[in-house]
């Protein structure tokens, strides 16, 4: 049976006997990870004991071809899954054992996530757009408003905080959408594809946003099947079959 240790305004954290904790220095660390689905009779193995680490402030690339895991493994790092067999931490708690309430809490105040396709409200502000994660965490409205205005300007849109996203141009809604992810001060920004929805010179102005970000102290975790993308990070995990074949450093 887990033994549960309570912290005070987050989720309890749980240890099954044997269970060795995560190292001291990661931020993320996943050991032996499977996720594995069935379809029909068959069972299929999306990822096959996964183990890597993730310090904080590094800037790391997940990139494979369609079919090979990462986006499973996205999923599993953003807690928008759970894996099958294998422990995940996530500043020391074990998130692979947790329920879809304490996953929901990890989502909201540790993850700030990016999408392809920006994810925006159509008939809402940026502002408004920013303040969403903060309405789920129940800050009050006048503290919304200065936090996701400050996100805003962060990302050199804070002339266009009024404007809906039909208003904005495609680099400008992905600048909303890196501000949402920022507005919360999370543990992680999770990007998927950041770049898949832009042009090259779009996309080029994005991917030095992140890299700026990274500088400034976040850790950037970027999910891609670009190698053009892969570069801007500093350690790039290449997966292919569910498991990760291989690990290059770009400097």
């Amino acid at each position: 049976m887990a033994t549960t240790t309570m912290i005070e305004g987050e989720p309890s954290v749980r240890m099954r006997p044997g269970v060795q904790g995560p190292a001291a220095d990661s931020l993320i660390e996943m050991n032996k990870v499977w996720r594995s689905y069935r379809m029909g009779e068959d069972e299929v193995h999306a990822l096959r004991g996964v183990t890597f680490r993730i310090k904080p402030n590094e800037y790391v690339a997940i990139i494979g071809p369609s079919g090979s895991g990462k986006s499973t493994m996205m999923n599993l790092i953003g807690c928008l899954d759970t894996p099958t067999q294998g422990q995940y931490w996530l500043k020391g708690k074990l998130v692979s054992d947790m329920d879809d309430d304490e996953l929901a809490y990890i989502r909201n105040r540790e993850i700030g996530f990016v999408f392809q396709l920006f994810n925006l409200l159509p008939r809402a502000t940026a502002l408004h757009n920013v303040e969403l994660p903060l309405i789920y965490a129940g800050v009050p409205a006048d503290h919304r408003i200065e936090k996701a205005r400050a996100a805003l300007e962060i990302v050199d849109l804070g002339d266009r905080m009024h404007h809906k996203p039909n208003e904005l141009s495609g680099g400008q809604r992905q600048r909303v959408a890196i501000a949402r992810a920022l507005v919360n001060k999370p543990s992680i920004i999770l990007a998927d594809e950041p770049t898949g929805a832009l042009d090259t010179r779009t996309g080029a102005e994005i991917m030095g946003l992140f890299d700026r970000l990274h500088q400034e102290g976040n850790t950037i975790i970027i999910v891609t099947h670009e190698p053009d993308v892969a570069t801007h990070a500093h350690r790039v995990l290449h997966i292919r079959d569910g498991e990760i074949e291989k690990e290059t450093l770009n400097r």
